[in-house]
């Protein structure tokens, strides 16, 4: 069963830090955290060490924020 996990953290090295929140529909959480880093590594061109997670939660749907994932389940 799939679950949906929030992912907060920031990015270091650059001028100031950036931080940001991302979530994912997942099965795993390290589904989330590779997807994580491939997105924000290849956007952003900074390297997995510069990204610091500073917490990483299982939500529920009605925690959603992301509304391309909040529509997305709602397809479901």
């Amino acid at each position: 069963m799939a679950k949906i996990v929030r992912i907060k953290g920031e990015i270091i090295g650059k001028d100031e830090p950036m931080v940001f929140t991302k979530e994912y529909n997942v099965v795993k959480e390290d589904d989330a955290l590779e997807t994580m880093y491939s997105e924000m590594g290849s956007k952003h061109a900074v390297k997995r060490a510069n990204i610091k997670v500073v917490e990483i939660s299982e939500i529920s749907e009605e925690d959603i924020q992301n509304p391309i994932l909040k529509k997305t389940l709602e397809m479901y």
